[in-house]
């Protein structure tokens, strides 16, 4: 695989990492409001929730792109 192509695809797993950890803490807010009669409340704390971890596999993935490219350079 070229360089270029497995710069894309690192860029491109670092802003789905983000949309994934809200898309999956609205699901799961949006699950237990309903069950438990909530709404919006465990929606809007789970969206947060999944909103920070997907910042921090964010962080986590730029970390070791920019270590990779340290170490190749």
């Amino acid at each position: 695989m070229s360089k270029e192509v497995n710069r894309t695809f690192s860029f491109l797993s670092i802003g789905l990492h983000l949309v994934s950890g809200v898309i999956v803490g609205v699901t799961i807010g949006y699950l237990l409001d309903k069950y438990f009669g909530t709404s919006p409340y465990l929606t809007i704390i789970f969206f947060f929730l999944g909103l920070a971890a997907g910042f921090r596999n964010m962080y986590i993935d730029a970390k070791k792109y920019i270590q990779s490219e340290e170490k190749n350079n």
